[in-house]
């Protein structure tokens, strides 16, 4: 086999490179990297500049690991960690991967682990001879993080012969740029010139890459992305990379392992996080709505064990010709803009999914300079010509006047929100002017998925924005902890909740598609001293969408399954300040700010008027091709 020759080839480089008396014993494809393992790693440590020097020349990433035979037994390596690891670092977990080789220490102070200038750190991996990866013990405990590790902790043979298999993929030949046959095409499957399902393939010579695979939450009919068409096949797909965890960017994902793939997932570490719990409850849901399921646990699980999380800005070989890097897109917690780096730099995409071109109180704005950028596919969600969103100040004010005037009337406040994203945003935000006395202070009562996905924000603190982390970890205060909030664990709870007193409540689905925001609107839709307040994009099909419109006589099913009609009398109210989008204005400042200028851009992601509208605007600004698209076309982009 090519790869086979190839591992041998990079074996016989890097042992020509590294000292003599490393004591190498065994050189194998890890997922994208290069695992070098060694009887005496002590050496491999002390000359960590050569390896990186190394891994530039061969421009392959590597890492380093111990030979099995030298690592200090767990109970012992254990106790070496908690003595060498000061007190105040406050040590909560240490837990080992054999097959890898690794611990992760997971400790509430992980700077004092790491030491001045990674002392204490390179004290731990001497005297241990595991790779130690410390983390930050989160304030809030996530039951999906911990399940998430139980899987990879239990899968970790089979994830070991997966990362081999994906390695031995992506170098499966001795890949030599070809100017003369080289060749992208651009197939799309959903999301184009509509919002949801979204989800295209690149495809080169050597490679075929999809971009999210996601459903439409809607929709009764065009739910599933067009995997049908004769342009895709499973088995020549070598890589699948996820945007961002909302589901209309994932939530096929697992039917693809339901039906055969064994390739790599690449997204961040946060994402690979919530869509799994997105998936879950999506599962669970349609389960008890009596829906078709796609796929089922088990295919997210195996999902889990075939997803590679990068950082941000981390460049990857993902297939023999592609090259990948996420960057920061600042929608939700782990959002990135794809590029892909193709052909040895001859061409180079980017890809926004979702992104907010301006700071929030939750995330940092998105990324827009690249090293190179031939072609840019953009989202058009706010692109319409007569699209405006209020400003941050304008958005907040309107919240505070509208819950306000609900409270002193008597009324309750319900905010349907999108579990991952608004919600964070807008604890941030109620949490803030009721401990300034802006506004009236009332409970906050948190229904849905929103904990668990608030609890895994905390377990990310990285990819929080500047502020926010300086206030959790610098001034001592978690916005996520305050006693404003209430979470809600019962049905009962809910009936106490509406028989109760005036109060705030933010709850799943966003869109009003299901879950308990439904629920709650059954109960409350018929007092006018009550007020729905949407903040999140409604997609076209969705109950939220059709309220918005002007509906007001729904027909509800209820728990005996009969069905009644809900009169809505509550005061209704949209407030777009608050959404993870970019607004028309700001995506037109992100084309005149990204770097380099683009030949051409692709809009998609945004109802057919706005993609097209976008499409003719960025036209003029840069006088660049522009493209609107449709599901089920194909674009040769070289």
């Amino acid at each position: 086999m090519f790869s086979q020759a190839i591992l041998e080839e990079l074996r016989q480089s890097i042992l020509k490179k590294v000292h003599p008396d490393s004591g190498v014993t065994d050189i194998e494809f890890e997922g994208p990297e290069i695992a070098i393992y060694s009887n005496n790693p002590k050496i491999l440590i002390d000359y960590k500049e050569n390896v990186k020097e190394l891994a530039k020349k061969i421009r392959k990433r590597l890492v380093i690991r111990s030979d099995p035979s030298v690592r200090i037994p767990i109970d012992e390596a254990k106790k070496i960690i908690s003595d060498l690891c000061p007190e105040k670092a406050g040590v909560t977990t240490i837990d080992f991967d054999e097959n890898l080789g690794e611990v992760i220490i997971e400790a509430k102070k992980p700077g004092l682990v790491i030491g001045k200038n990674g002392s204490t750190l390179r004290e731990i991996t001497k005297n241990i001879l595991w790779r130690p990866n410390v983390i930050r013990t989160p304030p809030l405990t996530s039951k999906m993080v911990s399940g998430i590790r139980d899987v990879l902790r239990k899968g970790t043979v089979k994830r070991k012969k997966i990362l081999k298999n994906v390695g031995a993929r992506i170098h499966r030949r001795l890949f030599q740029p070809n100017q003369q046959n080289f060749y992208i095409r651009m197939i799309t499957f959903g999301g184009f010139r509509e919002v949801g399902r979204s989800s295209f393939l690149i495809q080169t010579k050597e490679s075929n890459v999809l971009l999210d695979c996601g459903i439409n939450i809607g929709g009764n009919y065009n739910i599933f992305p067009q995997l049908d068409l004769p342009e895709f096949d499973i088995q020549e797909l070598d890589a699948v990379i996820i945007s961002h965890s909302h589901l209309d960017h994932h939530g096929f994902l697992p039917f693809l392992f339901k039906y055969g793939y064994r390739g790599p997932v690449y997204c961040t570490t946060a994402t690979r996080n919530i869509m799994t719990l997105l998936q879950l409850d999506y599962l669970d849901v349609a389960k008890r709505e009596g829906k078709f399921l796609p796929y089922d646990q088990k295919d997210v699980k195996k999902m889990v064990l075939h997803t590679i999380p990068l950082e941000y800005g981390e460049v990857t070989d993902i297939a023999p010709d592609v090259r990948l890097t996420l960057h920061n897109a600042g929608h939700i917690l782990g959002s990135s803009i794809i590029h892909l780096h193709i052909n040895d730099g001859m061409y180079n995409l980017a890809y926004t999914g979702d992104f907010k071109f301006t700071k929030t109180r939750l995330l940092e704005p998105a990324h827009f300079n690249f090293p190179r950028l031939e072609t840019l596919i953009i989202e058009s969600t706010y692109g319409g010509s007569t699209d405006a969103m209020p400003s941050r100040r304008e958005a907040e004010k309107q919240l505070v006047t509208g819950i306000n005037r609900t409270l002193n009337r008597g009324g309750k406040v319900l905010i349907p929100v999108l579990a991952v994203g608004r919600a964070q945003e807008l604890i941030i935000t109620l949490e803030e002017f009721m401990r300034r006395g802006i506004l009236k202070e009332t409970p906050v009562y948190i229904d849905g998925l929103i904990s668990e996905a608030t609890a895994i924000h905390t377990t990310h603190p990285e990819d929080l924005s500047n502020e926010l982390r300086d206030m959790i970890f610098h001034q001592g205060h978690n916005p996520f902890l305050s006693e404003f909030f209430q979470q809600v664990d019962t049905s009962d709870s809910r009936i106490n909740i509406i028989e109760g007193e005036p109060c705030v409540i933010l709850a799943t689905s966003g869109m009003l598609n299901g879950g308990p925001s439904l629920e709650y609107l059954k109960m409350l839709a018929e007092d006018p001293r009550n007020y729905l307040l949407f903040v999140s994009y409604q997609i076209e099909g969705t109950l939220g969408r059709r309220i918005q419109k002007g509906w007001r006589d729904i027909p509800m099913r209820e728990a005996n399954g009969r069905s009644r009609v809900v009169h809505i009398k509550m005061e209704i109210a949209i407030n777009e300040g608050f959404s993870g989008h970019s607004s028309r204005q700001q995506l037109l400042e992100f084309i005149r700010k990204v770097r380099p200028k683009p030949e051409r851009v692709i809009t998609c992601h945004g109802e057919e008027a706005k993609c097209l509208s976008l499409a003719s605007a960025i036209h003029k600004i840069i006088r660049a091709e522009t493209r609107a698209p449709l599901n089920m076309e194909i674009l040769r982009l070289r």
